[in-house]
């Protein structure tokens, strides 16, 4: 017999990263750690390491659409995040298939990670795709989780302070009407700073302590994948977020590494790991 009550479903819209670390790999592991049932709409094969991104093959947009019809016919979807969306085609593509879905209390809310930078500050996305995120998706969102890399693409100015991330948050915020996510963990210092923005011109600061040392790829991922398995729980914007920053930080905090023979050693991100 099945559980009388099964887990909230959500669906990320992602590359496969070979490593695990980042992507829809990431994002799977992620919401099982929340108690989220996790589906994936595959865009993009990227082969990486961390601090490597070797080579991005894009899936041919009829596949990313028949993923993403059979996913909402079968599943009562509960969040849906993006990740690495991969060329403009696939990014206005899952516009019209979101925008398509029964409006109102039965969308679920959409999280979009606009994945253009990888940590290992490799370009990811051509000109296009990033005027098809601004100009289509963002403004279907319940939040977009730009880093710092990412917010001075979109600006066209770097971010460089405090400050700077609050006028980025704001401005962004204003622009496509929806709440935005400043994640400051590149700001530098001996604290991770992240701003929540809204519309309305409110921010709310999440912080916690820098982890120096750790050199691993895929924060961002599992960051906005969190907030999407706390929304599909039916947690409230602030609190998802706060409780994704718990996870985040101890993902983190209690990374894995693995030595090398001939190069540095790895690290991962331990998502597995319970946020104390």
């Amino acid at each position: 017999m099945p559980d009388a009550a099964p887990p909230p479903v959500a669906l990320t819209i992602a590359g496969s990263d070979n490593s695990a670390g980042a992507g829809a790999q990431a994002d799977l592991k992620t919401f099982t750690a929340a108690g989220v049932y996790g589906l994936t709409a595959l865009t993009c094969v990227v082969a990486e390491a961390p601090g490597r991104v070797e080579a991005i093959h894009p899936m041919p947009p009829d596949m990313v659409r028949r993923q993403l019809d059979l996913s909402a016919e079968f599943f009562p979807l509960a969040a849906v995040k993006t990740g690495l969306l991969a060329s403009a085609a696939i990014v206005s593509l899952v516009a019209d298939w979101y925008a398509s879905l029964p409006p109102g209390s039965r969308r679920p809310p959409l999280v979009v990670d606009p994945v253009m930078v990888a940590s290992s500050g490799d370009p990811l996305l051509p000109p296009g795709a990033v005027r098809a995120y601004v100009e289509r998706l963002f403004p279907l969102a319940a939040l977009v989780t730009p880093n710092l890399d990412e917010a001075a693409v979109l600006l066209g100015r770097p971010v460089k302070s405090l400050l700077a991330m609050r006028l980025a948050g704001r401005e962004l915020a204003g622009r496509w009407k929806c709440p935005v996510l400043l994640k400051g963990g590149h700001l530098g210092g001996d604290t991770a700073h992240d701003l929540l923005c809204l519309p309305d011109g409110e921010s709310r600061q999440f912080s916690a302590p820098f982890v120096p040392g750790v050199s691993t790829h895929g924060t961002g991922c599992t960051y906005s994948a969190a907030i999407a398995a706390c929304l599909a729980l039916g947690l409230g914007l602030e609190e998802a977020v706060k409780q994704a920053k718990a996870y985040i930080g101890g993902a983190i905090r209690h990374f894995f590494r693995w030595p090398r023979r001939d190069g540095p050693s790895v690290d991962a991100l331990n998502h597995f790991s319970i946020p104390t």
